[in-house]
């Protein structure tokens, strides 16, 4: 019998994958790996979210949802950019996720046809390329410079080169952290507004915000598409829930494709993400142990020869320069795992060119462990 292969499973690895289970087969040999290598906090989802989920279970409420998710999720997600942003968001454009991967896959096949030109950012989260190369879609990458944020003039410059049909960008960003300032955001939706230019905007990282105010693309209008998820700051990675914030053109659009391809997010996930917004107070103390480990790494990694690609304004990586000690990435994080036995994650899985130059330290554990990260590293080279 013979075996189809399409062109579309030959996207690039996501390296941080591979790092991680490679991190777990020395676990289990007995060796004491300690992985900063993976954006997933080490803290478990808020207790109010596991508690709400556990009574699901027990009374075997778990089912088929709408495809849009529940309406009491939908109105606890609107009830939050009310009280986070001061923006008035209708339930009814809220639609309810598995996962931000599954909102990636639904924007992408609901606003753009094969061969559409869709704008990412470089170095960037590397499953936008790779989701939309899988689809058909041309990838055009946009080279952050040293503001590490995308602007207005950039797109505008891109889009005289390559006539593109939409955009994707991330604040605060990953692999840097970097936010984009509040009025540069503003010029940058404005101008993609003004070319015909589709806006998504990836705020998975909103909450982790450590130098300024977390500002919504949805301040700057109703036709950008937001994308989210409890993965980040809710400490809910592998409930695989998210969530979309559309305009009303794309909503039907969006249902009818996630009927096909999902039929909802896991019911339980979705009953347990209602109590989310209410364990701020829980939440705001793993930020705190965020905010201690970006201060270690920040001191440390420049007396190491390892300088900051960007600054640390958000998320929970350090995206460092290792060009001082070698020009193969991939190479030194293999070798810091089997030597010092401590996971990062190479560059080329954020920037395909110039990621050799640069390793990914994810600060979400804990500050032990960063702290033992450090000194590791330090012994090592």
């Amino acid at each position: 019998m013979a075996v189809a292969i399409s062109r579309r499973g030959a996207v690039e690895p996501f390296h941080a994958m591979d790092i991680l289970a490679e991190a777990n087969r020395l676990r289990a040999q007995g060796h004491p790996v300690v992985s900063l290598a993976v954006g997933q906090p080490s803290d478990p989802a808020p207790r109010a979210v596991r508690e709400a989920a556990a009574r699901a279970v027990q009374n075997g409420q778990i089912g088929y949802t709408d495809s849009l998710g529940l309406m009491d999720l939908r109105k606890a997600i609107a009830q939050h950019y009310g009280d986070a942003y001061g923006l008035d968001v209708p339930a009814s454009r809220i639609a309810v996720t598995t996962g931000s991967s599954a909102g990636f896959n639904l924007a992408f096949l609901a606003m753009f046809d094969a061969g559409d030109r869709v704008a990412i950012t470089t170095p960037g989260y590397p499953a936008y390329r790779n989701i939309l190369a899988a689809l058909g879609l041309e990838v055009v990458e946009i080279r952050l410079g040293d503001e590490g944020y995308l602007t207005a003039e950039m797109l505008e410059r891109t889009h005289r080169e390559k006539t593109l049909k939409g955009v994707l960008f991330a604040s605060p960003g990953n692999p840097t952290g970097a936010l984009i300032p509040a009025e540069a955001l503003r010029e940058l939706v404005e101008a993609a507004r003004n070319l015909g230019i589709a806006v998504i905007s990836d705020e998975i990282y909103h909450r982790l915000s450590y130098t300024g105010a977390d500002v919504s693309a949805l301040s700057y209008g109703d036709d950008v598409t937001v994308i989210n998820s409890f993965s980040k700051y809710y400490c809910m990675t592998g409930w695989r829930i998210g969530w979309m914030v559309l305009p009303e053109e794309l909503v039907r659009p969006v249902e009818r494709i996630s009927q096909s391809l999902y039929i909802s997010a896991p019911e339980v996930s979705q009953i347990g993400a209602i109590q989310a917004f209410g364990a701020s107070e829980e939440l705001d103390l793993v930020k705190q142990r965020y905010i201690a480990n970006r201060a270690l790494l920040s001191d440390a990694l420049p007396k190491l020869g390892l300088p900051l690609a960007a600054p640390m304004d958000g998320a929970f990586y350090a995206y460092c320069d290792v060009s001082r000690h070698t020009n193969d990435s991939m190479d030194f994080a293999k070798r810091l795992l089997a030597e010092a036995h401590v996971a990062a994650t190479p560059g080329l899985d954020f920037d395909i060119s110039e990621g050799h130059r640069y390793l990914r330290l994810s600060y979400a554990g804990s500050g032990a462990d960063v702290s033992e990260a450090i000194e590791r590293l330090t012994r090592w080279l």
